[in-house]
């Protein structure tokens, strides 16, 4: 069924346990860690169907799922670099999640609906290589997680990769506010404040989550985010994770500064969308009962999440920027999204 609405997803994520000589790798904190089995739970599969199939069979149900979707006709899905070591090459024993670049770009490849979302973090001593392959090999953004891949976007060394990705016209997704789905992390290093350097260089920058949970110098991260609109028109921010039951009121919050409406970019944060977290009913003191019901019977996670998102006041406007962006800047097709 064609999706009635125009609606791209720009934060879907992915897993992987090396399965199928995918490259993927969890390290065994994260596998002894209760999220690993939730997370492959709420992907709809599990670790004996991956170890049959391939890490590879999560991307094919992603994209079932989503065809399924009325609201939603394209999702661009990240890959997950790992810590880098001194000499600019991978650290397995520091890295928690990786998902390679080639594994993602190729599965990715197979789906009409299921975007490429590379991930390359820059200390990599073949960092510029690597985005130039990126980018030839078909993806729409970079995403970086800085607290838990160890990267300073403030650091002056990343100059030369900021440039290249502007030439590249790719846009930066990075990870701001707290991060907590990971076992070590270092949230100082999210700050939105540090992405100013991306932005003087002109990179088109999305701020993931709109930095809102956490503090920095004892000032929240949404206010710190906030203070950067007014002076880059190149930042933007999507509204994934907004839903969540930790952060209630976090999207009404954002909702207010009618000024960013315009710069708000959906986001799903899939999977988390397919689990309890983020149930209609922990808004039920925001939304009507009825439509509480209503949107909790609805089966499809894009179009459960999209219609949670409406209710709390997200704009027709707000939930078209994606399509407007990717398609404006020739990044996916337009048949994915037809603008209106």
């Amino acid at each position: 069924m064609l999706p009635t609405a125009t609606i791209i997803d720009i934060h879907c994520h992915t897993a992987g346990i090396g399965a199928g000589s995918s490259g993927c790798f969890v390290s065994s904190a994260m596998r002894r860690n209760v999220r690993f089995n939730f997370f492959l739970k709420t992907f709809g599969v599990s670790e004996r169907e991956l170890l049959q199939h391939g890490d590879g069979l999560v991307l094919e149900r992603l994209s079932k799922r989503l065809g399924e979707s009325r609201q939603v006709s394209a999702a661009v899905v990240l890959a997950m670099d790992g810590v880098v070591d001194a000499q600019g090459q991978l650290d397995q024993a520091a890295t928690e999640i990786h998902i390679p670049n080639e594994f993602l770009g190729r599965e990715c490849k197979k789906y009409p609906n299921l975007l490429f979302g590379a991930s390359i973090n820059p200390n990599r001593s073949d960092a510029l290589e690597r985005l130039d392959r990126a980018a030839e090999e078909g993806a729409v953004l970079l995403k970086w997680l800085p607290s838990v891949q160890h990267i300073d976007p403030a650091d002056a060394r990343l100059t030369p990769f900021y440039r290249r990705l502007r030439e590249l016209r790719l846009p930066l997704l990075t990870h701001t506010g707290n991060e907590e789905s990971f076992t070590r992390v270092d949230n100082s290093l999210a700050d939105p404040l540090r992405l100013r350097r991306a932005l003087d260089e002109g990179v088109t920058v999305i701020a993931a989550h709109c930095a809102s949970n956490g503090k920095n110098d004892g000032q929240a991260n949404l206010e710190r985010l906030l203070s950067l609109f007014g002076q880059y028109p190149n930042l933007h921010a999507d509204i994934s994770a907004l839903t969540q039951a930790n952060r209630l009121g976090h999207l009404t919050g954002v909702l207010r500064n009618a000024g960013i409406h315009d710069r708000l970019l959906y986001g799903s944060d899939m999977p988390i969308i397919n689990s309890a977290i983020t149930s209609p009913w922990w808004h039920a003191y925001r939304i009507p009962l009825p439509e509480v019901r209503r949107i909790a019977a609805i089966k499809n996670p894009w179009d459960r999440d999209v219609e949670l998102k409406r209710a709390l006041g997200v704009t027709e406007k707000i939930l078209g920027n994606s399509a407007r962006m990717f398609v404006g800047a020739g990044l996916v097709p337009a048949r994915l999204a037809p603008l209106q």
